[in-house]
């Protein structure tokens, strides 16, 4: 049996319209005119009148975390009430009220959003949610937190506690810890807190893939080997199996251990291997913080915090190290790295890795590519490499970044400069860093503004309403090395698709985040709406 979609403002990708198509079997085995698609239909086909309604290849968020998007729809939503550190405080001490027993997490929170105070909170201020239990409150970026004193009891933690590599320690002007982790040193905090078990691990996927389909996304490329990777492996294939998992899933697979990552290969987890629904992807590194967190690793100090130049998470050796095992087995890299001090450390290892054993082909990538020099975007093109955009940073970066890193913001943030030297970019949210609405990223792309309005930045870089769409479908599916199976609405591809209540194309620029899902379809069944 088919489904005939007619009457409809159908995208197809790269610029082309239709109006009709037909699902048979879940793919696309049509596109054109609602008359040519009526014309292919048979006895039990169905015909959908979509009613002059936009439809779009499902969108595919190329870099976000699935298992901790649910964990923190689990948690105190600190991300809805940020507007101030007192609204924040009180928010979570109602959540306390409502969850009387063990840790308190939440996350989302931003000090550059607050109010009342310009500063991030301490642990006196998480003391006002509870001085008994332990609270643990996590910016939105994902590279700090904040404890009260309570789980500094704990923990143990004190003045001579050692820090670990890659991470810092807050401490106040006595000397004593503040209740601020950066980075590496947060492990000390979520060592202690109890980890779900794997029926929670699979319920907070399968919520998580449900609010993907509830804003139109249909794949995703996903980090989440900060649990043990067998255990998502796992957890992904039975709830393939239960007709639970509403997204396709390729797995950003994060390791920092050259012995873990043989034994992950050696158990047959190579690049590409999986199915239509869960696959493995490249290798996943983390090797700097965020640019809200002044972590983020700089080549000169932040414009803002002198003396201050961010984090490096791994060094040089290890990268390098990581990088050739990559390449050395098939596999691409995709490296997070905002500072322009940490994307010279990760282009470095990839020219060593190439070098060493010759080129595969293979699409290695960075994952944010923030903050860049223009010999750096020169360098970039020469390695054809894959960037992995999140435009809905722009929202809350474009405010901050000329204050934070000077005129090195004259060139960052450059994706477009990046399509235009011939490299392919994708785009994403990076949540739960972000919701993960790509309609809001694709208005942050258009217009280069916050989703609120306010000043334009650097507006030379804005993508055309096709490019925006584009880098959500077309070029995500290209970063998972599966752009001959999904990412545009032709015949024998996939049909992953999403209809709106309006264009993007047609609406004002500061408008699209507004416009409605109001349908998704993961290979051709419905998984969101009507």
């Amino acid at each position: 049996m088919s489904v005939i979609y007619v009457n409809g403002n159908v995208y197809l990708g790269r610029g082309a319209f239709a109006e009709a198509f037909v699902v048979k079997d879940g793919l696309f085995a049509y596109t054109g005119t609602s008359e040519g698609a009526l014309a292919l239909r048979t006895d039990g086909d169905e015909v959908f009148d979509l009613g002059g309604r936009f439809v779009c290849a499902g969108f595919n968020d190329s870099h976000m975390h699935l298992l901790s998007t649910g964990l923190a729809l689990s948690r105190a939503r600190l991300d809805e009430h940020t507007d101030s550190l007192a609204g924040m405080i009180a928010y979570f001490s109602d959540f306390a009220r409502e969850h009387p027993n063990g840790w308190l997490v939440g996350r989302g929170w931003n000090q550059d959003n607050f109010t009342d105070v310009r500063r991030m909170p301490d642990r006196s201020d998480l003391d006002r949610v509870s001085r008994t239990r332990p609270v643990a409150a996590v910016r939105c970026c994902g590279h700090c937190l904040v404890v009260n004193t309570a789980a500094l009891e704990a923990l143990n933690i004190t003045k001579d506690t050692p820090v670990p590599e890659g991470g810092a320690i807050g401490f106040d002007e006595t000397g004593a810890p503040d209740g601020r982790f950066y980075d590496e040193a947060m492990t000390l905090v979520y060592a202690a807190i109890p980890e779900p078990d794997f029926e929670a691990i699979k319920d907070m996927i399968a919520s998580a893939s449900r609010e993907l389909s509830r804003v139109g996304v249909t794949s995703c490329q996903s980090d989440d080997y900060a649990t043990p990777w067998r255990t998502v492996n796992r957890a992904m294939r039975e709830l393939i199996d239960e007709g639970r998992l509403t997204v396709r899933v390729h797995e950003q697979c994060n390791f920092t251990d050259p012995e873990e990552l043989r034994a992950f290969y050696a158990a047959g987890c190579v690049h590409g291997s999986g199915d239509d629904m869960f696959s493995i992807g490249p290798l996943k590194m983390v090797a700097d913080g965020a640019l809200g967190a002044r972590t983020a690793l700089l080549s000169r100090d932040y414009a803002d915090a002198p003396g201050t130049r961010g984090l490096c998470l791994l060094n040089q050796n290890r990268l390098n190290e990581m990088i050739a095992l990559a390449q050395r087995n098939g596999m691409p890299v995709a490296v997070h790295a905002i500072g322009d001090g940490c994307l010279d450390m990760v282009l470095d290892a990839i020219e060593a890795a190439r070098e060493k054993y010759p080129e595969h082909g293979l699409r290695h990538g960075v994952v944010h590519c923030q903050i860049t020099r223009p010999d750096q975007l020169e360098r970039m093109a020469r390695m054809r490499m894959h960037i992995y955009a999140q435009t809905v940073f722009l929202d809350y970066d474009s405010r901050i970044v000329r204050d934070r890193v000077g005129d090195l913001a004259d060139s960052s943030y450059s994706w477009k400069t990046l399509m235009q030297l011939g490299l392919t970019v994708s785009n994403g949210t990076d949540s739960p860093v972000e919701r993960p609405d790509a309609l809001r990223g694709i208005q942050c792309a258009v217009t280069r503004r916050p989703l609120q309005g306010g000043p334009d930045y650097l507006p030379e870089q804005a993508f055309t309403v096709e490019e925006a769409l584009d880098s959500y479908t077309i070029n995500g599916a290209y970063a998972s090395y599966e752009e001959t199976r999904k990412g545009m609405i032709l015949p024998g591809m996939l049909a992953d698709f999403v209809m709106l209540d309006a264009s993007p194309f047609d609406v004002d620029p500061d408008a699209i985040a507004r416009i409605r899902v109001m349908g998704t379809w993961l290979g051709g069944r419905r998984v969101y709406g009507l």
